[in-house]
């Protein structure tokens, strides 16, 4: 087949499983991935033959995506923040809304005046996965000393690859934040940044299944008993190690904004909340009672 027989037929093939831009838009990823050229490329050459090496991968790469495999897991990369990271199944699929939250950490810190020394600063990312967050803000300031932490060894292997190809140094540990005996392993922070799981088990069965087929569960979902469990942890550590002039960043379910800021209330955080670019409530920063 030519080059332009092999895409329409891959397209309509996903056709089967996904809508018609859907299926645009996947095929337009696989065949510039293993072609390395842009659509209007391809067009231009569109009546010559694809090459058979070239055909085999793109059999091997549908096959995946008809099993609603993610095409960032089937490419191992996705891109976040300007720049392309490797990822694999051991880690969430970094989202648009999460680019938000770095967002908005970074341009806090940009806008720092002087209660925090720049030289001195330090950044704690909790429940890291591929890095995407502690990198983004390490590479666009430079200055801060950021740490990250993970439960998931498989994760954070992952992270620093990431750290490795974006030239980023971050101070990677293994780490469950729910156990709180292991706290003391952690340093005091100014800034405190989590896009932790906050969906409960019962929404599983609403979900997309290349979320819920691929996607680790455990960065996802939470018990439906105790769905604030992680932002009621990180708000008590905040207490203790989190500088008087520090912030918390986190990342929210869009349902929950309420019950998350009375957490913060509890443990004498002033807090707020910040629609994304949907609207929805997604992003909270909370700072200590009596601080600016």
């Amino acid at each position: 087949m030519t080059i332009e027989q092999e895409y329409k037929e891959f397209k309509k093939k996903l056709g089967a499983i996904y809508d018609d831009r859907e299926s645009e838009n996947l095929t337009d990823l696989i065949f510039e991935h293993v072609t390395g050229k842009k659509r209007w490329e391809r067009r231009i050459n569109g009546a010559n033959k694809m090459d058979r090496k070239i055909s085999f991968q793109l059999e091997k790469y549908l096959r995946e995506l008809l099993t609603f495999k993610p095409v960032q897991y089937i490419l191992n990369e996705a891109w976040f923040y300007k720049r392309k990271y490797y990822v694999n199944e051991n880690v969430l699929i970094p989202r648009p809304e999460t680019e938000e939250l770095v967002e908005w950490v970074i341009s806090d810190l940009q806008n720092l005046v002087n209660d925090i020394t720049p030289n001195n600063l330090k950044i704690l990312d909790i429940g890291t996965g591929s890095g995407c967050i502690a990198i983004s803000i390490k590479k666009d300031l430079e200055y801060p000393d950021v740490s990250a932490i993970d439960v998931s060894e498989q994760a954070l292997a992952v992270a620093r690859k990431n750290a490795d190809n974006l030239q980023a140094k971050i101070n990677f540990l293994t780490l469950d934040f729910l156990d709180e005996s292991r706290w003391n392993n952690l340093d005091v922070f100014d800034v405190i940044v989590s896009n932790p799981p906050y969906i409960p088990e019962r929404e599983k069965r609403k979900m997309a299944k290349n979320v819920t087929g691929f996607e680790p569960q455990i960065a996802l979902f939470v018990q439906d008993h105790d769905s604030f469990i992680f932002y009621e942890k990180i708000a008590e550590f905040g207490q203790s190690f989190l500088n008087a002039s520090g912030k918390l960043y986190v990342e929210i379910h869009e349902t929950f904004s309420k019950e998350i800021q009375e957490i913060f209330t509890r443990y004498n955080l002033n807090s707020e909340t910040k629609k994304d670019i949907y609207g929805k409530d997604r992003i909270i920063r909370a700072i200590k009672k009596g601080n600016p």
